[in-house]
């Protein structure tokens, strides 16, 4: 058993329910990675997107599985922007050139990631428009897929984090610059999803709380965007960091981002989500109870271990549902 067992009154049920005032309901919340609104937005020519009527079939197939199991399921939006048309990650890494099946990338600058990266085109009004509305129309495809939490992804250096950014973004217009205008299109993109999804689903947005780079972005700024997402109802923010360039110096260690979550939550009053080098169950359960974050996202722990979950709760004091076919497994 953890030191803690209990979260203030919440009981271990593994449920995610009301958040900011919002039902998503069930026995827990699955959530797609990196989804993209374009062709173009791809980090990847391998990567799954949500741009066509095709992928609400398929995605439909999915989330009616998931929901019939008693989970709630959400989609991560994302545009990668200028690290768009780059290798399927075992398979290497750098560009994937025009002539290979890659794509012209865009970026708030014509700016490259680093040298084995596509040269972006810097993207006009035009352009930022039309992403905008890629965003909106990814999130009602969403919605008819049968998904019911959308995360816009404005983190690891991907297309939203790159106007977030000083160290990406160079624009001398209304889009640079000052931190307001750096600020303007991921909370169009923001405000373009929130008006799209039902006001009784929630929002999250998962961000680069900091950049790890001298003069970049950091977790003062992060702060101030924390207050505007919350103005126009963003209901959380979930917070990663680093990405937006190479050989940025990251302290990792576990738990290494919850600091950012705790004073986002402080200073913001938004709910938040931790994650990063969060990996067992007591270190989860001491994040929720200590107050420090509101939700606990984890990712390659599950790859490592599919049954987290069940192991979880049987540290936590819980009993949780197994599947039928299981119950001569379960622990007694």
């Amino acid at each position: 058993m953890c030191q803690y067992s209990a979260r203030n009154g919440i009981p271990n049920d593994w449920h995610l329910v009301h958040l900011g005032g919002r039902a998503v309901g069930g026995s827990g919340l699955v959530i797609t990675e990196a989804t993209a609104v374009s062709p173009e937005g791809r980090i990847s020519p391998a990567d799954t997107g949500i741009w066509s009527d095709e992928h609400v079939k398929a995605f439909r197939r999915i989330t009616d599985f998931i929901r019939s199991y008693g989970a709630a399921v959400g989609i991560q939006l994302a545009h990668a922007g200028r690290k768009a048309s780059t290798k399927i990650p075992w398979e290497g890494e750098g560009e994937v050139s025009l002539s290979s099946g890659g794509w012209q990338t865009i970026a708030p600058s014509a700016a490259k990631f680093s040298d084995n990266y596509p040269m972006p085109k810097e993207m006009s009004h035009a352009d930022i428009k039309m992403v905008v509305d890629q965003f909106a129309d990814a999130a009602k495809r969403s919605l008819a897929a049968g998904f019911q939490v959308a995360e816009i992804h404005s983190a690891h250096g991907y297309l939203l984090h790159q106007f977030l950014s000083p160290l990406s973004n160079h624009r001398k217009d209304e889009y640079g610059g000052s931190l307001k205008d750096r600020m303007r299109f991921p909370l169009e993109v923001a405000e373009a999803v929130r008006e799209t999804w039902p006001p009784e689903l929630p929002v999250f947005v998962r961000i680069s709380a900091t950049d790890w780079i001298e003069g970049g972005w950091d977790l003062e700024q992060s702060i101030e965007l924390a207050k505007e997402f919350k103005k126009i109802g963003i209901d959380l923010v979930d917070c990663s960091s680093g990405g937006i360039a190479p050989g940025a110096k990251i302290p990792i260690s576990p738990g290494y981002q919850v600091e950012f979550a705790e004073e986002i939550k402080k200073q913001a009053g938004m709910m938040t989500g931790a994650i990063g080098l969060i990996t067992d169950a007591c270190q989860a359960e001491n994040i929720l109870v200590s107050g420090k974050a509101d939700v606990i996202i984890m990712a390659r722990e599950f790859l490592r271990d599919p049954y987290f979950p069940l192991h979880a709760a049987k540290i936590l004091g819980d009993d949780p549902q197994y599947p039928a076919q299981y119950l001569r497994a379960k622990p007694k």
